[in-house]
């Protein structure tokens, strides 16, 4: 599945109408949610129960009726989504907490499926045509959605950003391969001191974009606290410190993209550390600096592009990787703070050059087992 994003531009009327509808959306996922919570144990509530559900909230209440009958069941299908995802880890038996399904507050997004939306032939403009009162907005980007024919998009999405307004579209189609230009393998051993380090002693530099922009987002922070509540210089202000932190996002975002490309561009075979990032960020003392990194961004886009380029990409464990020496296979301790790995046999390397290749040599002799080509992930375009 291939989204691509469009900034779009109207009136302020129709952003409004645009407002209502999203809140609309949260209305109906968190009555399907009510919905479920209350039901007896002799109703068997599944996707289809609350599909028919939304069709009971239109008929009681008018603006749920306004909006587009397939956006309400898109609507009803983000709530079975947690509930499902529950229900999953319940029967996995996840280690924790369940994930039980929450009430939303903030939602910024409503989703159309075929209906309720139509494009103009030229492709740059599209039309809402449910009674919220969207009405025709203009579409500001690239303009790939032009090679694709419209039965393809499966999915049109509204989504308010704190730069503005833009539609996404679900496009159906299979992920086209390219072909690589060298058929290398690889280790990668991902860090704060560098973003990753390679099995050939290559040190990809840690760009910092939270840290680097620290100081501006803490003064916008600031002049929010100085603006008088439900005034509209503090929205303006906090309009501005939102901005900041997208931008970041993006950054990170289109960082990690880059990398992955190059690596599955230029590899047969990537091997990564399969870390527990979620676990990672309890620490306190780090999490900053883990989320700053975004090595689960990183993750993903190496998987989108590993299916691109028919890239092995490899998750491997990272026991005892940076102990271990990579030539002889002797376990030498050293402390977090002991940057160096340095063995009786001779071997001297940078500790995450050193766990890079036991990494690739991990995966290596796993002779392909548990190796993953993902292609779920979408690709965004036109920001």
């Amino acid at each position: 599945m291939l989204v691509l994003e469009y900034k779009i531009k109207g009136k302020q009327q129709q952003y409004q109408a645009i407002d209502e509808a999203i809140r609309s959306t949260q209305f109906i996922r968190n009555k399907a949610i009510r919905y479920w919570m209350d039901a007896s144990s002799e109703q068997k509530i599944n996707r289809i129960a609350l599909n028919n559900y939304s069709t009971a909230l239109r008929k009681d209440f008018k603006f749920v009726e306004e909006l587009n009958s397939m956006a309400c069941q898109a609507a009803t299908e983000r709530a079975w989504s947690a509930i499902d995802r529950f229900y999953s880890n319940c029967k996995s038996k996840k280690p924790g907490k369940k994930g039980f399904p929450r009430f939303q507050k903030d939602n910024r997004s409503v989703e159309y499926k075929t209906s309720g939306w139509s494009l103009h032939p030229t492709k740059r403009r599209i039309t809402f045509t449910d009674k919220k009162g969207i009405g025709e907005v203009r579409l500001l980007g690239k303009w790939d959605i032009h090679s694709y024919p419209q039965k393809v998009i499966k999915r049109v999405r509204l989504v308010r950003k704190s730069d503005g307004y833009y539609c996404q579209f679900a496009v159906d189609i299979e992920v086209k391969p390219e072909q690589r230009t060298s058929n290398g393998e690889l280790g990668l051993d991902v860090g704060l001191e560098f973003f990753y380090s390679d099995s050939n002693g290559h040190h990809e530099e840690n760009p910092r974009f939270l840290r680097k922009a620290e100081k501006a987002i803490k003064h916008a922070q600031r002049q929010i606290y100085k603006k008088e509540k439900g005034k509209n210089q503090r929205r303006k202000a906090r309009a501005g410190y939102a901005k900041k932190h997208l931008r970041v996002n993006r950054q990170r975002n289109e960082h990690a993209k880059r990398l992955a490309r190059n690596l599955c561009k230029l590899n047969s075979l990537v091997a990564y550390e399969d870390l527990n990032v979620k676990g990672m960020v309890k620490n306190q003392r780090l999490a900053k600096s883990i989320n700053d990194v975004a090595w689960s961004t990183f993750r993903r886009w190496l998987e989108y592009f590993a299916a691109k380029f028919g890239t092995t990409v490899v998750a491997v464990n990272p026991k005892m990787t940076s102990q271990k020496c990579s030539d002889c296979g002797t376990v030498v301790k050293k402390s977090l703070s002991t940057r160096t790995h340095k063995c009786n046999c001779g071997s001297y390397l940078h500790r995450d050059v050193n766990a890079a290749i036991n990494i690739l040599n991990l995966a290596k002799a796993r002779d392909g087992q548990s190796r993953s080509n993902a292609t779920g992930l979408v690709l965004y375009s036109g920001w």
